[in-house]
């Protein structure tokens, strides 16, 4: 080719690409536009935490959102046990009618089989639907990281034989089973994980669960250095999750409870029950702790009413059926024949303990102030107040409400605490 021939070639490329439009610099996450997202709402269960656990000096980001929310003192349901108390927080029955009525149960139509906190079967926990159950059928996204229960198929059954599957029921469209070695900050980065979906598989509402200081409040006590150690823990993990929530731009409304307090125990406040009664072709011990539930043998019953009923010294026991009413407890089948409820404080046990012990415990009257749980309220559906104390159950409506489920009747408790508190967003 003739340079004349390759000038009027490079003449023409030049004239093509003035032509042609520049092609945009790729974007980056920075120029990216922002997502405008909606308020979720965050379920956060702190096990065993007392409110005055927050006047330690160690919580600055658990007492910052209680300044800037709506906080107050929540009683939990009767027993003031771990898994009854976080199905009540979730169906807004009380124990008696969730069917949770213990953290171990029998029931007459499983003949030799006890419920434990690792049971799964949907037998036990169908009695009351979980607020999940409803969101998923609503078409809300929901997922669980950790909480009692939230591992199984709702309203489904179980099969007898191995491979023991499971048909029907409903479960949260995102959920693990617990594992207690999951450490804290695990739990937030997974949170945070399902938060950083697309809006098309992102959770609208999310529980989490944190164990550690229910079991320092167990194995040293309530006033222990190291339960307030793990109080320190948690607000750290909690914090994290906060700043987690603000990196990415979401908005949640984050209700974090407790199931029940803590009170402390030591092997000189035991109550023994075989300096009662010998066990031995009478009776049996089914639960014992802060209360203990019995079963007397078939024709022992006068015998076991007899030595048992009534006030005894740091104990009072009653039949099922007479269970004082502002308990209640009792009515539900699965609860044993006869109910003994120790001096906050003292534990009933089968004998006497052979090792000296200090520690905590839960279960005792759930008017205790001992069993009083942690609330806080903190986002853009809340203003900063002080609430008076409240019944757990009053907690499944305000659930409902920020979700966008409407309110159901049926159930044991009610908004009417948190109206005031309220905004509208």
């Amino acid at each position: 080719m003739r340079w004349t021939t390759k000038l009027a070639a490079a003449a023409l490329a030049a004239l093509a690409a003035a032509c042609t439009p520049a092609t945009p610099p790729p974007q980056t996450v920075a120029s990216a536009p922002v997502e405008q997202r909606a308020p979720i709402t965050i379920l956060i269960s702190i096990d065993g935490f007392k409110p005055d656990y927050l006047n330690r000096g160690v919580t600055p980001n658990l007492s910052r959102l209680a300044a800037e929310g709506a906080t107050g003192p929540m009683r939990p349901s009767f027993p003031s046990k771990t898994f009854p108390n976080h199905w009540t927080l979730v169906t807004g029955l009380r124990p008696d009618r969730n069917g949770i009525t213990a953290n171990k149960m029998e029931d007459k139509a499983r003949p030799g089989e006890v419920f434990t906190m690792s049971s799964d079967d949907p037998f036990w926990w169908s009695e009351a639907a979980p607020i999940w159950v409803d969101a998923e059928k609503a078409g809300i996204r929901t997922g669980t990281l950790f909480w009692p229960g939230s591992n199984v198929a709702v309203g489904g059954e179980k099969a007898d034989k191995w491979p023991y599957e499971i048909k029907g029921g409903t479960r949260p469209s995102d959920w693990a089973q617990f594992n207690q070695v999951l450490s804290g900050e695990q739990r937030v980065n997974g949170v945070l994980d399902w938060v950083r979906r697309p809006a098309a598989i992102r959770p609208k509402f999310i529980t989490t669960y944190f164990d550690t200081v229910d079991t320092a409040g167990h194995s040293f006590g309530p006033d222990d250095k190291r339960t307030t150690d793990a109080v320190a823990d948690v607000d750290k993990w909690v914090g994290q999750l906060v700043a987690g929530l603000a990196e990415m731009g979401q908005p949640a409304n984050i209700v974090i409870v407790a199931d029940h307090g803590m009170a402390a125990t030591s092997t000189e406040r035991t109550v023994a029950l075989d300096a009662i009664l010998a066990p031995a072709d009478t009776y049996r011990v089914v639960e014992n702790g802060p209360y203990a539930t019995l079963e007397a043998m078939p024709g022992k019953e006068a015998v076991v009413e007899q030595a048992f009923l009534g006030k005894k010294p740091h104990m009072e026991c009653w039949r099922r059926g007479e269970i004082p009413e502002r308990f209640h407890y009792g009515k539900n089948p699965r609860v044993p024949p006869i109910l003994c409820l120790a001096e906050t404080g003292w534990e009933i046990k089968e004998k006497a303990p052979t090792s000296q012990y200090k520690g905590g415990n839960h279960g005792f009257d759930n008017f205790a102030p001992e069993m009083l749980a942690l609330f806080i309220a903190h986002g853009p559906a809340f203003r900063a107040a002080t609430l008076p104390a409240f019944d757990n159950v009053d907690v499944y409506p305000l659930l409902r409400r920020l979700i966008g489920l409407p309110p159901v009747g049926g159930k044991d408790g009610t908004d009417a605490v948190f109206r005031d508190v309220l905004t509208g967003r």
